[in-house]
């Protein structure tokens, strides 16, 4: 998979669980009411209802229940052959380690560590989120002074923990920290490193504040400095000064914005909140007015921004197929957004018209397709577009998902953990753990 591994040519050149409501399952035919009432900022942050989709497609909580147990069991304690992507590494004066791996590219990302925390959490395994939380602090973290990327992560290491690039990709902190603030508010916070607010506090300021700093690294000198643009209040695609200064769209986390708005540093607080506006409009400028279909990566202003070393980057590709599933999030959330209405059914009905079951995985933004491979992770993160459409058809693609198979083999890592990831969101188990 190209999306960061082909960074490194950059480089070289980078609490209380909020309930769950269930109705009865309407036919597919009728439009779904309570989005009626999400309107005007009332999300489940402020209602406390996350709407379980494949509920009301007819599924029993037992069915529920057991599909996301099975998950979970499989892709973190299945056969570490062919099934497993979480591994035990033993354990240090902290506690136990563990690591997710890219299987396919054989190494350790901040992406798969965060996300693979974000499940822990929201699952309450919290034995396997210290332990990858342990191991995220022992290898990826650059805790020296002198060093240009201190106090963010080594964006890839290798299965030793031995780092393949010691610069930062922000969705990885982005997820670190999230899943840090559940922490605490879920289990409490310990000593240590698993002072879990604590540690989030301090990589969120260091996101934004971070002043630039120039120095070596491993693999040549590196300048780097903020993970976000101050001025246009957007995450970058890379804290690395004039080489990477524009965004990934599906690094945009509004939903996630709000919270830090709410429990992050007093002092950033405002600008957490103009960055969730700031996402929710930018939505609107980087995705195709017909196909709603977004680029891997894109200037501020929306724009494809396209480079050397992705030769998809001004396409709808891999890393794309995250973009709808955040603005789905952040409505379902908050509501404070009904644009992300249509964003959510131009993508999906663009999807349908290619075949519901067939649809490829790659396409310009005009539509044109690239690669016609049927791909879990896009069919995941497209049943979680339903938490924001309007359209019957929406339910297709819930229960597309439903009817998908647990990701294994080769590339069970990417497609895996958007997989976990939406069941929880289309399930309404996805859930905000805020504060006691």
């Amino acid at each position: 998979m190209i999306r960061k591994l082909l960074f490194v040519f950059l480089c070289a050149a980078l609490a209380v669980p909020l309930a769950i409501g269930q109705t009865a399952p309407p036919r597919l035919a009728e439009r779904e009411q309570p989005l009626v009432a999400l309107e005007n900022g009332h999300g489940a942050y402020a209602t406390r209802h996350y709407r379980n989709l494949f509920a009301k497609a007819g599924h029993s909580k037992a069915e529920i229940d057991a599909k996301i147990s099975a998950a979970f069991q499989q892709l973190f304690h299945g056969d570490p052959e062919t099934q497993a992507v979480y591994y035990t590494a033993g354990s240090n004066a902290n506690g136990p380690l563990a690591y997710l791996t890219d299987i396919g590219n054989h190494d350790v990302r901040t992406e798969g560590m965060s996300y693979g925390m974000m499940i822990a959490v929201q699952l309450n395994r919290k034995p396997e989120f210290d332990a990858l939380w342990n191991w995220a602090r022992t290898y990826m973290y650059i805790s020296s002074p002198t060093h240009p990327s201190q106090g963010y992560f080594s964006w890839s290491c290798k299965l030793s923990g031995e780092p393949n690039e010691e610069t930062a990709a922000p969705d990885g902190e982005e997820y670190f920290v999230m899943a840090l603030y559940f922490a605490s508010n879920r289990w409490g916070n310990g000593a240590g490193i698993y002072n879990y607010k604590a540690w989030a506090d301090e990589l969120l300021t260091a996101m934004r504040h971070r002043e630039l700093r120039t120095g070596p690294t491993k693999f040549g000198d590196r300048t780097v400095g903020a993970e976000v643009n101050e001025a246009a209040k957007m995450i970058r695609f890379t804290p690395v000064e004039g080489k990477a200064d524009f965004t990934d769209p599906s690094y945009h986390l509004p939903a996630f914005y709000e919270l830090w708005a709410r429990w992050g540093p007093v002092e950033d607080r405002a600008f957490w909140a103009q960055a969730a506006e700031a996402s929710r409009d930018f939505f609107q400028k980087t995705t195709n007015a017909k196909t709603g279909l977004g680029p891997d990566y894109a200037n501020f202003d929306g724009t494809p921004h396209p480079v050397r070393w992705n030769t998809h980057a001004a396409d709808f590709s891999f890393d794309s197929w995250r973009t709808q599933s955040n603005w789905s999030v952040d409505w379902s959330w908050w509501a404070k957004d009904p644009r992300e209405h249509a964003l959510s059914d131009r993508t999906q009905a663009f999807f349908f018209a290619q075949g519901i079951d067939s649809y490829g995985s790659q396409f310009t933004l005009e539509g044109e397709p690239l690669l016609k491979l049927h791909s879990t992770g896009l069919v995941a993160t497209s049943a979680v577009a339903s938490l924001a459409a309007t359209h019957p058809v929406r339910f297709r693609f819930t229960e597309e998902l439903w009817k998908t198979p647990i990701p294994s083999g080769h590339d069970r890592y990417y497609g895996g953990m958007l997989y976990m990831m939406s069941l929880l969101h289309v399930s309404g188990e996805f859930r905000i753990w805020a504060p006691r």
